[in-house]
């Protein structure tokens, strides 16, 4: 039987995120994301899903320190679900995503400037890369 299990998501964190470690020391943080929903309510305000995401090891790490609050995040993983019973012998169900990769989405907060303003991220250039390319004179030059 074939299965597909991928997660795809931009929202903002609830919370600031929590460093945490297991008892043989790998890194792992717990955070929630709210993320909008594409149409109004009825009575015309935006829902918002609240999704449990789960960060392991470097990703982890690099969500604590660069992630707080409000901040937009993308999140790319799959779907998990796990039971337990807690202290009063309930019988516990969660759904989550586990976190494969994470990356930013708005811009870096800008050290010099005050409230919601962002300064500009750097350009990415393929110079920076050592990657050159060759000038082409004309469109009978390329191979396709």
């Amino acid at each position: 039987m074939a299965s597909f299990n991928k997660v795809i998501l931009i929202g903002n964190l609830v919370e600031d995120p929590e460093l945490k470690q297991t008892p043989n020391g790998v890194p792992v943080t717990n955070f929630r994301i709210a993320v909008s929903r594409r149409f109004q309510n009825k009575d015309g305000q935006q829902d918002a899903d609240f999704i449990n995401i789960v960060c392991w090891r470097q990703s982890a790490e690099f969500v604590k320190r660069y992630f707080n609050k409000g901040r937009s995040i993308l999140v790319c993983g799959s779907l998990q679900s796990r039971t337990w019973t807690d202290n009063n012998n309930q019988k516990r169900y969660t759904l989550e995503v586990v976190a494969d990769e994470v990356s930013f989405v708005d811009r870096k907060p800008d050290a010099q400037t005050s409230g919601n303003q962002m300064s500009a991220p750097a350009p990415y250039s393929s110079a920076s890369e050592g990657i050159s390319f060759e000038e082409m004179s004309t469109d009978d030059d390329l191979p396709f």
